[in-house]
């Protein structure tokens, strides 16, 4: 059994104990939390609930250990910072600076001569594959990613930060005029702008200045700065009533020629119920690479690019070779 540690338990470290619960080769050893570990129920008998001191000691009888933080603070912070210690795994979302936490992790991990995977999910992660499988078979050709209609965990994380602001959803909103153009192989170029639109609801702090709220949303760099981007002020309830859930989804459409007058489209499209659940469930598949990939002795940072899709799967290689080729 690979022994799982999940250092979070918000929606995506609840995300990842669901996984573990489909995975019959694994088990969650323990849920490390900031908070009081006596506050939280988790859903899983058996699994200790602890202290994040207790995981900063580097000895704790995990095999992998999931950091289910914010992009915008915690995990460029966490994951490095855990690698020196233990196998990890994120979901690192920041595109801009997926290079610099690379490196940082990389570091980490091969001096402690763990593993460090980072940036898993659906985007990065499973598009990420499906951007460079398209590219590296109709080089002649565009791809093109669109998000949503769905929640941005992330981007709501990256405003729940701001000062006076207490919860808040963000959607990714297609254009679609720009997603008919792709589909139909026309090969448009869009702008950043000219593909999403972004939708905020956010509830604020009792006396709260909503302008200065509203401007810093529509100015951050990397998340919202380039982007047609609306802010909706909210109450509790409605949050509450109309936006509990955490769907997304989205489609990676790549649009090449293989000769003249010979046009092929590729789509690769997910619609989730669930953000962090599918998260998790890509998280934990990932989780299982890093640990058969450690055990034959590498180290230090990978992406979803660098994994063969064997380490992923619960099944042999003969098992694959039979029934999945």
């Amino acid at each position: 059994m690979i022994k799982i540690g999940i250092l979070g338990y918000g929606n995506l470290g609840k995300g990842v104990e669901a996984a573990i619960k489909k995975n019959s080769d694994m088990e969650l050893a323990a849920v490390y939390t900031r908070r009081d570990p006596k506050s939280l129920a988790i859903k899983t008998a058996g699994a200790a609930v602890k202290s994040t001191a207790d995981l900063d000691a580097g000895k704790e009888d995990i095999d992998v250990l999931v950091i289910c933080g914010g992009s915008a603070t915690d995990l460029p912070e966490m994951t490095p910072k855990y690698a020196a210690m233990y196998n990890v795994i994120d979901s690192f979302d920041t595109h801009a600076r997926i290079p610099e936490h690379f490196s940082n992790v990389d570091k980490a991990s091969k001096k402690a001569g763990k593993i460090g995977i980072i940036s898993c999910g659906w985007d990065p992660g499973m598009f990420s594959l499906n951007r460079v499988y398209a590219k590296s078979v109709l080089p002649d050709g565009a791809a093109y990613t669109f998000w949503g209609k769905g929640v941005s965990q992330g981007h709501s994380d990256a405003v729940r930060r701001i000062d006076g602001v207490k919860d808040c959803r963000q959607y990714t909103i297609p254009v679609p005029e720009a997603l008919e153009k792709v589909r139909n192989g026309e090969d448009p170029e869009l702008s950043t702008r000219e593909k999403h639109t972004r939708e905020c609801f956010v509830v604020a702090e009792d006396g709260a200045d909503l302008e200065k709220i509203e401007n810093e949303i529509k100015s951050m760099p990397n998340y919202f700065a380039d982007y047609d981007t609306t802010v909706n002020f909210i109450s509790e309830e409605e949050m509450k009533q109309n936006h509990s859930g955490l769907p997304h989804g989205g489609s990676v459409i790549h649009s090449g020629t293989s000769s003249d007058g010979n046009r092929h489209v590729i789509e690769y499209s997910l619609k989730l119920d669930s953000n962090p659940e599918f998260t998790g469930s890509v998280l934990i598949a990932y989780a299982r690479a890093a640990f058969r990939l450690n055990a034959e002795g590498v180290t230090g940072a990978k992406t979803v690019l660098d994994i063969a899709p064997a380490y992923l799967s619960q099944k042999s290689g003969e098992e694959l070779r039979a029934h999945s080729l």
